[in-house]
């Protein structure tokens, strides 16, 4: 049979899985279809190791083993489960298993320091007060001591268990972006007071108990006063470790700010563009129309002296040379979306001689309910990269042929995009990073087309996706076909 002394430690070490299984499932995707049985097989497989542990190495005899080993075997349980339950095993599994053991002995250690002082003063006062009882009946006595000895557990392993689950709690909810794809260098930053406050614990194991004359006493027994700093010193690692993953987050959100401003300073630097390239084709427009009675005066005073052919011919010449800066080459029945295929053409045939733009499947239906601007977003940032591809390709091949492709094709309530063009075959993406690396000096300002592209689509609860083939880089868009403000 089990006595009191053995039931709550396996109560505790259940509790310690549950709060192991919540923590890892609040991060990480479980295996098995079942997310429930998963969690309890979690929860359940961590409290039998651990109870394994604890009968190898009991707790009172804390340096029968290497602290190390210790420290190591634990860290080594919390990967297995990790490895079993959950998918995929990345950085941020790393932080979450340091974080995890570390906040445990923090709270296994702060609360037996300090519980154990107050047990020991509860137990004297008990003593003498129960003194005369135990006189009169030794059975009576007995009795009182164990219910004693039975509340001062289940009070000390609920402290711990408490100060467990509310600083995993605090991770957890200063953790928003849970799925943020964290690399080595936040890694370190993560887990250095997790592994500072591991550290803590493990030189406590190793000089908590001290041996005079073949006698053990705890520590703080020795020296009083440490009764007040260990806790403190634990307490200040664990707060250590719960700012750090505060600070974090707020350095995550900080800088998705700071990229949305410059996406959203790049948005209005191209409509500046879009909007001087209108007034210059309106102004030429003006012109055209100011000029036309004196050119038509012209070719009539020409026609009169009919004997100079070649003069006429060069006027007409140059009247048509006009007429087609004016030419509306696309027509895709969206106006912001010709006027910027219009645009981008006359400036790519400045960067790109002899560069070919192929829209005529690029059509927009009436029914059409995406917004024009957002439209002209997408179109505007995948020209840019495409023009910018094809001059990097022509001035590595002059003989090369540079062409852009537009097409649009809608799928029931989803409008896809793709554009084409012809690539010099040179892409870099390092890390974690979403997008290809720019090559250009200044990285800040430029290499933003992409998410532009992608927080746009988002924005239609849509997706984008790019890949290279045969020297072809090809950018397909989906968006689904709905107002949004």
């Amino acid at each position: 049979m089990y006595n009191v002394s053995e039931i709550i430690p396996l109560l505790f070490y259940l509790f310690k899985g549950y709060c192991l299984q919540y923590f890892l499932g609040s991060f990480l995707e479980v295996r098995q279809k079942s997310k429930l049985a998963a969690r309890i097989s979690a929860a359940v497989l961590y409290a039998v190791v651990l109870s394994v542990v604890g009968f190898i190495e009991p707790a009172g005899e804390p340096n029968s083993r290497p602290a190390v080993w210790k420290l190591s075997l634990s860290l080594c349980m919390l990967c297995v489960v990790a490895l079993c339950f959950y998918k995929g095993f990345r950085l941020v599994t790393v932080f979450l298993v340091t974080a995890f053991q570390a906040s445990a002995d923090i709270s296994q250690y702060t609360v037996a320091v300090l519980y154990g002082k107050l047990s020991g003063v509860l137990y004297d006062l008990l003593k003498n007060s129960f003194i005369n009882i135990s006189l009169k009946s030794y059975e009576t006595s007995v009795l009182i001591m164990n219910c004693v000895f039975t509340g001062e557990l289940v009070l000390g392993y609920a402290a711990m268990g408490l100060l467990l689950y509310f600083s995993l709690r605090r991770i957890v909810k200063d953790f928003r972006e849970k799925a943020y794809g964290i690399n080595i260098t936040e890694l370190l930053f993560l887990i250095a007071p997790s592994a500072v406050g591991l550290m803590i614990c493990m030189l406590l194991r190793i000089i908590m108990v001290t041996v005079e004359n073949g006698v053990q006493n705890l520590i703080y027994q020795k020296y009083p006063s440490l009764t007040a700093v260990i806790p403190a010193i634990l307490l200040l690692s664990l707060f250590s470790i719960l700012c750090g993953v505060k600070v974090f987050q707020d350095m995550i959100r900080l800088n998705a700010e700071k990229s949305s401003r410059m996406i959203l300073e790049k948005q209005i630097e191209g409509l500046q563009t879009h909007i001087e390239e209108m007034e210059r084709i309106y102004s030429d427009l003006r012109c055209m129309k100011h000029d036309l009675k004196n050119t038509v005066s012209v070719i009539k005073r020409l026609f009169d002296k009919s004997a100079n052919t070649s003069e006429l011919q060069k006027y007409i010449s140059e009247v048509d040379g006009c007429l087609e800066k004016l030419d509306v080459r696309f027509n895709t029945g969206n106006i912001v979306a010709d006027t910027l295929l219009n645009m981008k053409y006359y400036e790519a045939l400045r960067n790109v001689p002899n560069i070919n733009i192929y829209a005529d499947d690029l059509i927009f239906s009436q029914e059409l309910k995406i917004q024009s601007y957002d439209i002209g977003i997408i179109l505007g940032n995948a020209l840019d990269n495409a023009v910018e591809a094809c001059k990097k390709l022509k001035a590595n091949e002059p003989s090369a042929d540079t062409f852009i492709r537009l097409r649009s094709v809608q799928k029931g309530n989803f409008l896809i995009l793709t554009v084409e063009n012809s690539f010099y075959g040179r892409l870099v993406i390092s890390g974690r990073n979403e997008f290809p690396e720019t090559d250009k000096a200044d990285k800040k300002s430029h290499g933003i087309g992409l998410a532009n592209i992608k927080n746009t689509a988002e924005k239609y609860q849509g997706t984008m996706d790019f890949r290279v083939k045969d020297r072809v880089f090809t950018l397909s868009v989906m968006m689904k076909n709905e107002r949004r403000n």
